[in-house]
């Protein structure tokens, strides 16, 4: 007997948009299972925030369909927002509340029991303990990205959108941030990220969708894209280590 697989936590069938004369979308289509990380790859213009802004009810679609978690964005917006979590391009924290602060201020927002335990659990799972009580001015970078990604996670909503979520950060803080991801979907969250960095995709995603020009060229896991080339010829090369290999090795050596 064969056993049905799941309704996809989003599906894109067609998706449509134009502002004015230019046509951003042109039918995407994609469907993203759940429990998984799907990384939208394109330039900088190619539409990936806002097939995002559309997915998220930001932005109303000009053609075709869209479901997150089961629901319309069209047709059942508010049902859709009550299921996700959206992470601009930029960490949404005050940075005058400490750490804890903001996650008890947001889950009370929410309506979540016991927000100081909840806010306690969230800086426990993303190794923000020690500096929960410090007000967030003082955070790193990655600290703050780490802490935005703890309070998308409040409520537990099934679905997360993350827009080009280490933008401006640095190689170590990047990494922290890629460790924060994969416990998302580890959890059973589906995530959904956009990202112009190949190395992010190809860190984070168990399938890669590349959107060019208004329409998804190809989708699939990293090993079937790869297959779309010719087999790569055996050679010897001396491989020098990147600049960012000597950052990571000599930063982590040092801590």
């Amino acid at each position: 007997m064969t056993t049905k697989p799941p309704p996809a936590a989003i599906h894109v069938e067609g998706l449509q948009k134009s502002f004015q004369a230019l046509h951003v979308l042109r039918g995407v289509d994609l469907d993203v299972p759940p429990g998984s990380i799907v990384a939208l790859l394109g330039s900088n213009g190619a539409g990936k925030t806002t097939v995002i802004r559309i997915l998220s009810t930001l932005l109303a679609a000009d053609g075709g369909t869209a479901t997150v978690a089961g629901y319309d964005v069209a047709t059942q917006p508010a049902d859709v927002r009550r299921s996700i979590s959206l992470t601009g391009q930029f960490a949404a924290v005050d940075e005058v509340l400490t750490g804890r602060e903001n996650l008890v201020l947001v889950a009370r927002l929410r309506h979540v029991g016991s927000p100081g335990t909840v806010a306690d659990d969230l800086l426990r799972r993303f190794s923000l303990t020690e500096a929960g009580g410090r007000r967030v001015s003082t955070w790193s970078g990655g600290m703050r990205r780490r802490l935005d990604l703890a309070m998308s996670l409040i409520g537990d909503p099934p679905v997360v959108f993350l827009d080009e979520p280490t933008t401006g950060l640095d190689p170590q803080a990047r990494v922290e941030v890629w460790a924060a991801v994969q416990q998302l979907a580890s959890a059973g969250t589906t995530v959904l990220l956009t990202t112009q960095h190949l190395e992010e995709a190809e860190h984070l995603a168990d399938r890669i969708a590349i959107l060019h020009e208004g329409r998804i060229l190809v989708d699939g896991t990293l090993a079937e894209l790869k297959a779309l080339l010719p087999p790569a010829q055996v050679e010897y090369v001396e491989k020098q280590p990147t600049l960012e290999d000597v950052f990571l090795a000599l930063t982590q050596e040092h801590a």
